[in-house]
């Protein structure tokens, strides 16, 4: 199988290849390692391989599974992974080694994958781009000067780039949807509780951190999510599996939906004409296919629901990083931890419980009203930022200023926090470029447990996403 070959299959369709023994899972393996020896120096997507060991996992005989023999790499944060060492992109942690596999990672290897390494993040997921100090800075597919977006920002360079078909990926904020964007890709953040979190992680960050993945297909994002979904034990999110598979139901389409259009941001951040045009188009595209469109905007506090969010993310960070110290019976050295790291999460290791306890209420005051003004919709479409991808430096984390940083990061990312924040569903649609051939994403939010809702629709409109860039060799 040559690297072109190879590209030219989803998850699925390698697997499916696999299977029929048309092809060996190590001649799969071999055509993502030629691909990324061309391309990863340049994007700077795969920041940890371990190509020996899953060469090793293959010769020793891989589980029967829906993907046995498709190479797959796990994000560098939150991600437990035997024969992974883990750094969260940051010096304190680099590389830590688990004696254990996370829920999610245990799943995916029992579905057949081969985890070949680690993809590229930002220091603890702090960002809305990909530029660790540790790491180096993953760079677009579609323009080599802008971001990837974060913070799963490798894994969606690692897809576009053509690396991998698929690739592990998590959201807080919007770090599964946002490189999605970025990279013009599919973005899936699940309902709350579908994947599982733990063992490792409790209720994550009070139900905002989610699991799933990145890829280039609808029946690869539907599949994966079969494969992973349900709740391991002990788990305090329980959304029950469907009765039907995603994979099944992707083969139907969605019905007459009635889908609510919004185009301005529920926070007052400004939105860029790009951005209002990809979703625009997303309507005509969508009113194509029968659907009904109406104009309709949130009433919330969306500045409000930032803050709230960022009081437990931010607090929740803070304990990691003392985990850390105790575990290694020091503080953090100077240079450990980028100075943005240090100003945005340390200032928040005292937080009181009042004040935890008080982000949550107004978290909750804030996603009920939500769901009583999208009560009658289907489907809400929203940008999926403000503004197109932003270039390389655009957001700097040698910063120590930051309420600055996190106006910043919140009025990029203005449209991302409601549905961490809810537990809804809610997808990247890679539908439009600009006039710079820069991707710019489409965010579709469904109510909660409707992520079969979602897929239905990406599946109708599959025809219509943007295809990956043109790229060959270790030029993009």
């Amino acid at each position: 199988m040559t690297p072109a070959e190879y590209m030219r299959h989803d998850a699925t369709g390698l697997a499916a290849l696999v299977r029929r023994r048309e092809v060996a899972a190590e001649e799969v393996l071999d055509a993502m390692i030629a691909r990324s020896a061309a391309v990863n120096p340049t994007l700077n997507a795969i920041v940890l391989a371990r190509f020996d060991a899953a060469r090793a996992a293959i010769r020793a005989g891989l589980p029967h599974g829906p993907f046995t023999g498709v190479p797959m790499a796990i994000k560098d944060l939150h991600a437990p992974a035997i024969g992974l060492p883990l750094s969260h992109a940051s010096r304190l942690f680099a590389w830590s080694e688990s004696e254990f596999d996370s829920s999610t990672i245990a799943r995916l290897r029992a579905a057949g994958f081969v985890l070949a390494g680690r993809t590229n993040s930002p220091e603890l997921g702090m960002a809305a781009t990909t530029e660790p100090a540790l790491h180096g800075a993953a760079r677009n597919p579609w323009s080599l000067g802008h971001s990837t977006g974060g913070s799963s920002g490798g894994a969606a360079a690692a897809v576009a780039g053509g690396i991998l078909p698929a690739a592990h990926a998590t959201d807080s904020l919007g770090s599964i949807r946002i490189p999605a964007a970025c990279c013009g890709l599919l973005g899936l953040k699940p309902t709350r509780g579908r994947n599982a979190v733990g063992p490792h992680r409790g209720d994550a960050m009070m139900g905002l951190s989610h699991e799933h993945c990145i890829s280039r297909s609808v029946r690869d994002c539907a599949a994966i999510l079969d494969a992973t979904g349900g709740p391991d034990e002990g788990a305090p999110w329980f959304t029950a599996r469907p009765d039907e598979a995603f994979a099944s139901q992707i083969t139907r389409p969605p019905g007459r939906l009635r889908i609510g259009l919004v185009t301005a941001s529920w926070s007052g951040a400004d939105v860029h004409p790009d951005c209002i045009a990809a979703v625009e188009q997303a309507g005509r595209l969508c009113a194509a296919r029968g659907h009904d469109i109406i104009p309709f905007h949130f009433d919330i506090d969306g500045a409000g629901l930032f803050d709230a969010c960022n009081t437990i993310l931010l607090s929740g960070l803070a304990g990691l990083i003392r985990l850390r110290e105790q575990a290694l019976g020091r503080p953090a050295e100077a240079g450990e931890i980028e100075p943005v790291t240090r100003a945005c999460v340390l200032g928040w290791e005292h937080t009181p419980a009042i004040a935890l306890h008080g982000a949550n209420a107004r978290i909750n005051a804030i996603v009920r009203a939500a769901a009583r003004q999208m009560r009658g919709f289907d489907v809400v479409l929203t940008p999926m930022l403000s503004r197109p991808p932003a270039t390389l430096g655009t957001m700097r984390t040698d910063t120590d200023d930051a309420p600055a940083y996190l106006r910043q990061l919140g009025d990029y990312a203005a449209f991302t926090p409601l549905c961490s924040a809810s537990g809804q569903p809610a997808m990247n649609l890679p539908l439009f470029r600009n006039a710079a051939g820069l991707p710019i994403g489409v965010q579709a939010i469904a109510r909660f447990g409707e992520d079969g809702e979602l897929l239905r629709l990406a599946g109708q409109l599959e025809d219509d996403f943007i295809g990956l860039p043109p790229m060959s060799g270790g030029s993009a």
